[in-house]
C-alpha cells in the first residue's frame, strides 16, 4: 500500500506568511492525483512537504500509515522529479541513473538490472553513455524520470516536469508518462499549472488558489461541475465565459436572460435547480465557448460582432463582442461551416448565437460558488 494522508497541514513562513492553509486531502494506494493553480498558489510548496523538503507549520502528513512529519526526505519512501532536471553534468546518463542507488551501497549487478530495465521502459538505452549536455530537454527529462524509477519508491512525485519542454515535447511526455504510470503501478502526486496535463493526467484534481483547496474532483466532475467562480474560469481552454445576469423561476420552468435575451435552461440542469428550489434571482452566468452556437433562423438569438477569428484547424475560436460590449469567445467546429462561411468570417462580420440551455452554470454573485454544488 502506498497511500498518503494530508490533516490539517498548514505552512507559515516568517510567522507570518501563510502559504498553505489547513490542508486535507486522503490519496489513494496507486491514485494519480494531481496539484492544480496559478503561480504562488501553494501547490509546490504542499508537495515539497510530502517529500521532506519543507518544514510542516502544522498537521500531519502520512504515507503508507506511518507519520512522517519528521523523518528525512530519504526515509519517506518516495521519488521526486523536479522540473529543472538536476542532473549531474559531468556524469554519464547511466550514473546519473545509479547515483542514489550506488549511495544506499547497491550491489553493483543489481544496479546495472535496474538501471538498464528503466532505460528499456522510457526508450533513452541508446544514451545510457551520453553526458546530459548532449541530450534534449525531453530526453534529458526520462532520465530524471528513470532515476525516480530505480528506487523501487511508494510514492513518485513530479513537480512541474515538462515545463521546461516546448509544446511538442510536452505533449509527448504526457502521453509516456501515462505509460509509465501503467507500468510503475505506484502512487503519482504530479504538480502542474497547466490544466491540460491536470485533466489529461488525473484521476483526480485538487484546484489550488491562495494557498487554498478550490476544488479536489475527477476531472469530468470539475469541468461539469465547478464549485465556484474560480474553478470554472481555471478548468477548460479557451476560459469558460462569464455574463452577470438573471435567472427567472417561471411555474417550475427556468429562464436566463442574458442581454435581454430569454432563453430556456433544459434538461438535468433545470431538473436540479427545481429540486433545490431556487428562485429567480441575480446570477454570474457561465458558459463555455464550446456550448455557443450560431443560431438558426427563428431562435432566440444574441446579437454580436466579430472581433478577432482564430483559425486552429479542426476548430475556431470567434472573439465577439455583444451590443453592450461584452466580449465572448465561441468555438466552432470547422466542419459545420461552409467554405463561404469561414470566408464571410472577418472582423466586423454580425453573428446571431445563442447557448445551450443542457450545459449552463449558475454561480452565486455574491459567495461565487455554484448554485447547483
Amino acid at each position: 500500500m502506498a497511500s498518503v494522508k494530508l490533516t490539517g497541514v498548514k505552512k507559515i513562513y516568517d510567522n507570518k506568511v501563510v502559504a498553505v492553509h489547513d490542508f486535507d486531502l486522503d490519496i489513494h494506494d496507486k491514485e494519480f492525483v494531481v496539484f492544480v493553480g496559478p503561480s504562488g498558489c501553494g501547490k509546490s510548496t504542499t508537495l515539497r512537504m510530502i517529500a521532506g523538503l519543507e518544514d510542516i507549520s502544522e498537521g500531519t502528513i502520512e504515507i503508507d500509515g506511518e507519520v512522517v512529519n519528521d523523518l528525512q526526505p530519504k526515509d519517506r519512501g518516495i521519488a521526486m522529479v523536479f522540473q529543472n532536471y538536476a542532473l549531474y553534468p559531468h556524469m554519464s546518463v547511466y550514473d546519473n541513473i545509479a547515483f542514489s542507488l550506488r549511495l544506499s551501497k547497491v550491489p553493483e549487478d543489481v544496479v546495472y538490472d535496474k538501471v538498464t530495465k528503466a532505460a528499456e521502459i522510457l526508450g533513452i538505452t541508446e544514451y545510457l553513455m551520453r553526458k546530459p549536455r548532449a541530450l534534449s530537454g525531453g530526453q534529458r527529462q526520462r532520465v530524471a524520470i528513470g532515476r525516480a524509477m530505480v528506487r523501487d519508491s511508494k510514492v513518485f512525485l513530479m513537480d512541474e516536469p515538462l515545463s521546461n519542454l516546448d509544446a511538442k515535447l510536452r505533449n509527448q511526455m504526457r502521453a509516456e508518462i501515462i505509460l509509465l504510470r501503467e507500468k510503475l503501478d505506484t502512487t503519482f502526486i504530479y504538480v502542474t499549472h497547466d490544466q491540460t496535463e491536470a485533466m489529461t493526467l488525473g484521476d483526480r484534481i485538487v484546484i489550488m488558489k491562495d494557498g487554498y483547496i478550490m476544488q479536489v474532483g475527477t476531472p469530468t466532475e470539475v469541468f461539469e461541475m465547478p464549485k465556484n467562480l474560480f474553478v470554472a474560469g481555471f478548468i477548460g481552454a479557451p476560459q469558460m465565459n462569464f455574463i452577470n445576469t438573471k435567472l427567472i423561476n417561471e411555474g417550475g420552468k427556468y429562464y436566463v436572460t442574458p442581454f435581454g435575451v430569454k432563453l430556456p435552461v433544459e434538461g438535468e440542469k433545470a431538473e436540479m435547480l427545481a429540486a433545490k428550489n431556487v428562485q429567480t434571482k441575480d446570477i454570474v452566468l457561465g458558459v463555455r465557448p464550446e456550448h455557443i452556437r450560431l443560431a438558426e433562423a427563428g431562435e432566440p438569438a444574441i446579437k454580436t460582432k466579430l472581433l478577432v477569428n482564430e483559425m486552429m484547424g479542426s476548430e475556431i475560436h470567434l472573439h465577439v463582442s455583444t451590443e453592450d460590449d461584452t466580449r465572448l469567445i465561441v468555438r466552432v467546429p470547422t466542419v459545420d461551416l461552409s467554405k463561404e462561411e469561414r470566408t464571410a468570417m472577418v472582423a466586423g462580420h454580425e453573428l446571431a448565437v445563442t447557448f445551450e440551455g443542457k450545459v449552463m452554470h449558475f454561480f452565486d454573485p455574491e459567495s461565487s460558488e455554484n448554485l447547483l454544488v
